[in-house]
């Protein structure tokens, strides 16, 4: 691997195979960032490329580690790997509970702690965590989704209060029902009704969550803390 040209940002984008994750890895990489992806799968969008289990805490300290000696400083981090899962609660067994905790909660707060104290040390970074519209509207068979989703709100404003003093600016982007592949064809998100209820009348599209999570990188430095809902108005 070679090194980027000097002074080129770092970032680390999960969840960098498809969907979101793939979308604001290609963003980042237009805007001059070397982005390393991590996911499960292969990703064709990044200068640099690892696959790992982000629930793995010692993983994905190594594969930071692993980028830093590859890339040099990691400048940015998007926590953007997951999964969705619709379930009457009734059927949302305990594994299911787990399982779906320790891909949203835990990726990011294993990704956090690994990428934080070389923030910490240059004194300067930015996390930004992809929640949901559920997260703040909730959603029938929606439990452990949204159960995860919200708790991230709560992750982010308070990692955001602790480390935004030494530099480190945390904020999080909740999309509403997006096009990717995540939405099955049949999915009700996709139903003709459901559209026709949003303001915009679409789903919301991958690249325009990437643009959400580029702005908050590059011009949204004041940002900390927040927010952004790209979600066609699904939640206003």
């Amino acid at each position: 691997m070679t090194m980027p040209p000097a002074g080129r940002r770092v970032a680390i984008v999960t969840g960098a195979a498809s969907g979101i994750g793939a979308a604001a890895a290609a963003e980042l990489e237009s805007r001059g960032w070397a982005v390393a992806g991590f996911d499960l799968r292969p990703s064709s969008h990044c200068s640099f490329d690892l696959s790992l289990d982000m629930s793995d805490s010692e993983s994905v300290s190594n594969a930071v580690s692993q980028v830093e000696q590859e890339l040099g400083p990691v400048g940015a981090a998007v926590s953007a790997a997951g999964y969705y899962e619709m379930l009457p609660v009734s059927e949302i067994t305990l594994d299911k509970w787990r399982r779906m905790l320790a891909v949203h909660v835990g990726g990011f707060v294993n990704l956090s702690r690994a990428v934080l104290p070389g923030m910490i040390m240059a004194g300067t970074g930015s996390i930004v965590a992809i929640t949901s519209e559920l997260a703040i509207g909730g959603g029938s068979n929606d439990a452990h989704y949204a159960a995860a989703k919200g708790t991230l709100l709560g992750l982010v404003r308070s990692l955001a209060a602790e480390f935004a003093p030494q530099g480190v600016r945390v904020n999080s982007v909740a999309p509403g029902p997006t096009d990717t592949p995540l939405l099955a064809p049949d999915s009700p998100w996709r139903a003709p009704e459901y559209l026709a209820s949003l303001p915009l009348g679409r789903l919301t599209s991958p690249d325009e969550v990437a643009l959400c999570i580029a702005f908050l990188l590059d011009e949204g430095t004041f940002c900390v803390g927040e927010t952004l809902n790209p979600n066609a108005g699904a939640v206003i």
